[in-house]
């Protein structure tokens, strides 16, 4: 291991969120984290000395900047040592209990033999889907309700998949067969990656989006989770309802509190009826049944 390391952080902005994890993960970050500090939310990515230089921070920070386009900008980094960095990563992941039957648990924690929970165990490394963000906890929560009580196979496409959190929730709460897609070729491996790590099947990994959904697999689904972010979603609406069973559900997620009622417009628009709304913190879920 490197003797030292850079920690960047900057403070985070929702609707930016993504294209900050993805600034990081292309600047070769080894890790990244959502974290709080004294009420303000902040992105941290941790990167070796021995790899970069000032000069290639300022610049990563003018890029990131451009992105920004005129909102607040806060942008620092310091150096740490390797136990800091150590440390640093295990404060910030903990174990975490999500809705009444999941919990996530880093790598590096041995899963007490007492737990009553389905345990999910991923690498902090990833950026995306480690269970810390609002929208994958109400991600979770709600495939418990949507899967509560059904027995039955029941098939679902998994679009944004990330690091497939969402995909081996639902398969341990009893989804049959899965289709997951990410545009992101590191998403598709990190969740390939995961579902080996946590010995879970029946997960078919594809790169692409809802077109590869309907390219890769001719039966209608189940239902539908889709963690991404609001803009995107809004033009797959009128897709989702094509691959679709009757009364299927979805689930969708990444959208800010104040773009709520336009996705739900565009699902009632598109034959699909609202059956729940929760919220945590700036972001929400929304929850609809094909009619």
């Amino acid at each position: 291991m490197n003797s030292s390391w850079w920690e960047i952080k900057i403070r985070n902005v929702p609707d930016l969120e993504d294209t900050i994890f993805w600034h990081l993960q292309e600047f070769g970050c080894k890790g990244s984290a959502l974290i709080q500090d004294d009420g303000i939310w902040y992105i941290k990515g941790y990167m070796p000395k021995i790899d970069v230089n000032e000069a290639q921070l300022d610049i990563l920070s003018n890029t990131i900047r451009n992105d920004f386009d005129g909102q607040e900008f806060d942008f620092s980094y310091e150096s740490m040592d390797d136990q800091d960095w150590s440390s640093s990563w295990k404060d910030h992941w903990q174990p975490m209990e999500i809705g009444q039957k999941m919990v996530v648990y880093p790598a590096w924690i041995d899963v007490p033999p007492e737990c009553d929970r389905h345990v999910i165990r991923l690498d902090p490394g990833s950026a995306f889907g480690t269970g810390v963000h609002p929208t994958t906890q109400l991600c979770m929560e709600a495939l418990e309700r949507q899967l509560e009580n059904k027995n039955q196979p029941l098939t679902m496409a998994d679009i944004g998949c990330g690091t497939g959190i969402l995909s081996l929730t639902a398969r341990l709460l009893g989804v049959e067969k899965i289709i997951a897609t990410d545009i992101d070729s590191l998403a598709v491996r990190a969740t390939h990656e995961n579902m080996e790590f946590n010995n879970i099947d029946n997960i078919e990994v594809f790169q692409g989006s809802i077109d590869k959904v309907k390219e890769v697999n001719s039966e209608k689904f189940d239902g539908i989770v889709c963690n991404i972010l609001a803009e995107i979603i809004k033009t797959m609406i009128s897709d989702m309802g094509t691959i679709i069973k009757p009364q299927g559900w979805v689930i969708l997620s990444g959208i800010l509190v104040t773009q709520a009622e336009d996705v739900k417009q565009i699902l009632q628009n598109n034959s699909w009826h609202i059956t729940a709304y929760n919220s945590k913190e700036n972001w929400c879920s929304i929850e609809a049944q094909k009619i």
